[in-house]
């Protein structure tokens, strides 16, 4: 590298020489560090450029990010004073910051590409302290009650007592409430203190507080598959449910339910329809479920079930519980495994969605010995079932069999059960069949239902 310094002839007889550039006069040893601190500014000003080069590799550096160059002043006397504090002083280049644009150095590790899985690790949101416990009550499929008025309500608490805490009752008047129910299983709706089996008057207050149901629901029952709507078909208050069907509907698949809304329907007494009201009320309901799956209670026949074996006071709590307890034994068999043949699920499901009414009942044979045995089964849940008598031919029938070790070891017993399934599966499009073995028993227990009436 050539030296700024042109003349090197001295003036005087010292050794100094005058340097072409500046025009000062500097002695040869000054001359000399200035030749090094020149050639030092070279480097640097060749070294920025060879960055400002490379701007295709890497990314291009602003001026104030380079290295600056520093001009050394020289005081007469040849002295360098020092460089002065300035935004060109120098300095290494600043730390990359969160700011910056640059792409993410693999060779790290790549951590914030895997930050997602501490998002999935968190714990969910807390428990909603409102929410009813799951049911406690064996059943094959996830399942709610609802009582509406008050023999719907009555009828949900044999339910609740079973063990299905998923169970809500819903009323316009406290005093109808039934004892024993805690109080986050009950919902009073404001508007009218009881409706006066007026189903307008009903229809009216559901309707103004359906949304107050749908979200109670949501909040206290939670996600289930079915819904079962429990009412008593004389009042103004249970007779007015079906006004909630959208409601109910929406709850359903906002929960994300597989199942539908199924009515339970209690048909009042022969003294009680001589009432217009309750008859009004009682054709009213079931006119507005025909078209849902349904089920209806005749308390006339509970009653002549029950005459002579229970009291007033206890006639309708024990006809509750003994519904209660029969609709249950459907729902807990249909999750049970047999040896033989099993009822499943599925086929539970397929028989409570079948549009229509339903009858269900059941009989024991204690003599099964008897070579009508499959008619008598027939028969005898017919005889003996809580609802009004079917008619016609039916869409969907099941015949659920419970007997001892002994009779499914008997080969006689064998052929007579044939005959039982038979008997329904005649009568019904579709026949599902299940048999278990139980001990101890009083006989063979037949229950049957028969749905799409």
């Amino acid at each position: 590298m050539a030296s700024t310094v042109k003349d090197l002839k001295p003036k005087h007889d010292s050794q100094f020489y005058t340097d072409e550039r500046s025009g000062r006069i500097v002695s040869e040893e000054n001359m000399q560090d200035n030749f090094y601190k020149e050639a030092a500014q070279e480097v640097l000003k060749d070294a920025a450029i060879a960055q400002q080069s490379r701007g295709s590799q890497e990314e291009s550096v602003t001026p104030s990010d380079r290295a600056p160059v520093i001009m050394s002043n020289e005081t007469d006397d040849g002295q360098s004073d020092p460089a002065p504090e300035s935004d060109t002083a120098t300095e290494t280049d600043p730390a990359p910051t969160a700011d910056s644009t640059s792409e993410p150095d693999d060779s790290s590790g790549g951590f914030d590409d895997f930050d997602f899985v501490e998002a999935y690790d968190d714990e969910p949101a807390g428990f909603d302290d409102r929410m009813l416990s799951e049911n406690r009550a064996a059943s094959a499929i996830k399942c709610a009650f609802l009582g509406v008025g008050g023999g719907g309500g009555k009828l949900a608490k044999a339910f609740l007592d079973l063990g299905f805490t998923k169970t809500l009752l819903v009323n316009t008047t406290v005093k109808d409430q039934p004892e024993g129910v805690p109080s986050e299983h009950f919902l009073l709706l404001p508007g009218a203190d009881g409706v006066g089996k007026d189903i307008m008057l009903g229809k009216k207050v559901l309707e103004n507080n359906s949304a107050s149901v749908e979200d109670t629901l949501r909040t206290r029952i939670g996600s289930v598959d079915w819904l079962f709507v429990l009412a008593g078909g004389g009042g103004g208050t249970g007779s007015a449910c079906h006004i909630l069907q959208e409601s109910l509907d929406r709850y359903l698949k906002s929960v994300g339910a597989s199942g539908k809304v199924v009515y339970v329907v209690t048909k009042p007494t022969s003294q009680e329809l001589l009432n217009p009201t309750i008859a009004s009320n009682y054709e009213s309901l079931s006119s507005d479920v025909a078209l849902h799956p349904h089920i209806l209670i005749d308390n006339e026949k509970q009653l002549q079930l029950l005459r002579g074996k229970v009291g007033m006071l206890g006639l309708y709590p024990t006809a509750n519980r003994n519904f209660a307890k029969l609709f249950w034994q459907v729902l807990k068999l249909a999750s049970e495994n047999s040896p033989i043949q099993s009822f499943d699920s599925k086929d539970l499901e397929r028989m409570l969605g079948t549009t229509g009414r339903m009858v269900i009942g059941s009989t024991v044979a204690r003599d099964v010995s008897k070579q009508d045995i499959g008619a008598m089964l027939y028969q005898g849940c017919l005889k003996s079932s809580p609802c009004p008598n079917p008619g016609g031919k039916a869409s969907t029938g099941v015949m659920l069999l419970i007997m001892t070790p002994q009779m499914a070891s008997d080969p006689d017993v064998s052929k007579k059960i044939e005959a039982a399934f038979s008997y329904v599966g005649g009568r019904t499009d579709t026949l599902f069949s299940g048999v278990y073995v139980k001990q101890p028993l009083p006989g063979l227990i037949a229950i049957s239902v028969i749905g799409g009436f």
